[in-house]
């Protein structure tokens, strides 16, 4: 074997492992890594260097592309303050529970200590946001230190740093490296019996079900809808689980939460059973306490934690109700689910539908309308990535998932900005695999893109066909909701109107900018149907707020007494043009 340093003994563990592609900016401390990585892929080794704009975009390019193959994925950032702009991304990616790996470089070692040009302790500030965070100080650590950093990547999964001065990665590397982890089969976490037996029971004596999915219902589709069958019982999901239980659903009653939807909250509020399966939804005002509450996961630190807990079991949703199903006495009486399925309906033609109807003329566009239509644009094996905020709830109620189709955003750690760099990896994420890329449509807000608004760049260098639809209303529209629900009036949240098409042309992206409604359909195909990179930047509404399916006293007075300062402040023409946008999307009995 030919003698190796530490980084390129590194770079060889990590395409071991499976990576393909890591991302960052290079720099100083960093060098050694990326020229080992360059010289590797010279070589003919399946390994790119993606070059970013900001290390935050380069942890979220790494979680997507993980989340999406499920293969190890790495970022990276010099020492100070380059690896400290991963720590955003970091933390969204090990909430999300992806593989991915985070490279720190570090100052000499000989100045660690002494207070050195840019020193900080990355191997302690990453402790939090990473299940494994550890610094390589000798070239015979190395090996083992690199290969523990990858199998807990792998095996949490979540985020594993590695912290490596310049200098040690310049050391010649032991001849003997250990074998990694490529990406593992899943194991199968099998209930107990006697924990089955308590569920059955509990099952049983309800009279009316609802059933509560989230993201731990993936791959357990089929098994959920045929218990629901079972117990005619109406089915609810998080942000999270949408997108593996909403399609070819029968059952399906939408959302509840900030974001919710539909009859999920009336159909929560109403069983005599909540079988929560597979979801760690975090909002327990909208979980009912008063209501008999059974839950399944895979994770026992997660059962009980949100909501009460008087059946629980540890196990992986589709053994669990595969092994429940000829249990379960089949339920005669299907009243509620029927009702709650009416309920839905109304809810979806009504308040949730009423911005896509008549208001092909509306300006500024309705962002709602907007939604509906990239929904029937976008093809059925899309990707899409979402931004925080406002775009999240458009997403949730007028993308329609299917088997095929996949929804990433940062919907656990709630970061802006996420969108374009989540698409960068997202389209990495297929390249060089021997198969077409899927289409990958970013959802941003002008918040979140102005944020990181350089790595339109980044699209532009690897010419990635990532579609870009900004929905650009000038405005922090959800925190202008929060403000008013609290009873404040908006402040801080307007931003000057900027032409971000006329910014994407610039840098020879295919772009539109849209006022006019009736031209929302033609952009959008025109950007889908681009060979590389297109933004279709549409105007919308900045009054359109979304109100959750639960409304209470409290938020309704805030409302009011925010409503009453802004008038009192000369705001008058605001809360008239608020109102006229909202007014369709006001609850009614």
């Amino acid at each position: 074997m030919a003698h190796q340093n530490v980084a390129e003994q590194l770079v060889a563990q990590i395409i071991a492992a499976g990576a393909r592609h890591v991302y960052g900016i290079v720099g100083d401390s960093l060098n050694p890594i990326v020229d080992a990585i360059r010289r590797a892929a010279k070589d003919g080794a399946d390994i790119a260097w993606v070059q970013v704009r900001h290390e935050e975009s380069a942890a979220f390019a790494a979680a997507a592309e993980a989340e999406l193959t499920g293969r190890l994925a790495v970022c990276a950032g010099s020492c100070g303050p380059g690896n400290l702009h991963l720590i955003n991304g970091l933390y969204d990616a090990n909430r999300s529970r992806v593989p991915v790996l985070a490279i720190a470089s570090h100052i000499p070692s000989p100045q660690i200590g002494t207070g050195f040009f840019q020193e900080t302790h990355p191997d302690r500030l990453f402790t939090e946001c990473s299940v494994f965070s550890e610094m390589i100080s000798t070239a015979a650590q190395a090996p083992r230190v690199i290969r523990s950093a990858i199998h807990h990547a792998y095996g949490a999964p979540g985020v594993a740093v590695l912290t490596l001065p310049g200098d040690v990665a310049e050391l010649e590397a032991p001849a003997i490296v250990p074998d990694v982890l490529t990406p593992p089969e899943p194991p199968r976490v099998v209930p107990h019996e006697d924990a089955l037996e308590r569920l059955a029971a509990a099952i049983d004596d309800a009279k009316k079900v609802t059933i509560f999915a989230g993201a731990g219902v993936r791959g357990a589709h089929d098994d959920v809808i045929a218990l629901a069958e079972r117990l005619h019982a109406p089915i609810g999901h998080t942000l999270r689980g949408k997108e593996w239980i909403q399609y070819d659903n029968p059952f399906d009653v939408g959302m509840t939460g900030l974001l919710g939807y539909g009859a999920c909250q009336a159909a929560l509020d109403g069983a005599d059973l909540v079988l929560m399966l597979g979801t760690d939804f975090p909002y327990d005002q909208f979980l009912p306490a008063d209501v008999v509450t059974a839950q399944v996961d895979i994770e026992p630190t997660r059962l009980g934690r949100r909501t009460r807990k008087d059946v629980a079991v540890v196990g992986d949703v589709g053994e669990t109700v595969r092994a429940l199903l000829p249990r379960v006495q089949r339920k005669r009486s299907h009243r509620f689910l029927d009702q709650m399925l009416r309920k839905h309906e109304r809810a979806m033609t009504g308040v949730v539908g009423a911005y896509t109807k008549d208001v092909e003329h509306h300006t500024p566009i309705h962002p709602e309308f907007a939604a509906v239509m990239l929904d029937e644009e976008a093809p059925e094996d899309a990707v899409f990535t979402v931004d925080t905020g406002m775009c999240n709830v458009w997403a949730a109620r007028y993308l329609t998932p299917s088997p095929q189709r996949r929804v990433i955003g940062s919907f656990l750690h709630g970061s802006m900005a996420n969108a374009v760099p989540h698409a960068i990896g997202a389209a990495h994420a297929d390249r060089d695999q021997g198969r077409p890329a899927r289409p990958v449509i970013a959802l941003a807000g002008d918040g979140g893109l102005s944020m990181l608004l350089g790595e339109l760049i980044t699209l532009v260098q690897y010419n990635l066909p990532v579609k870009v639809v900004l929905f650009d209303n000038a405005t922090l529209g959800m925190v202008r909701l929060e403000m008013l629900v609290d009873g404040l009036p908006s402040f801080g949240t307007d931003s000057p109107a900027v032409d971000y098409a006329g910014v994407a042309r610039s840098l020879g992206i295919h772009a539109e900018r849209v006022e006019d409604p009736g031209r929302v359909r033609g952009a959008l195909r025109e950007a889908l149907a681009h060979d590389g990179p297109a933004l279709v930047d549409l105007v919308t509404d900045p009054h359109a707020l979304s109100l959750p399916p639960k409304i209470t006293r409290q938020q309704v007075a805030g409302f009011t007494a925010a409503m009453s300062k802004e008038i009192l402040g000369g705001g008058m023409g605001e809360v008239m043009a608020m109102a006229r946008s909202n007014l369709r999307n006001v609850p009614r009995p």
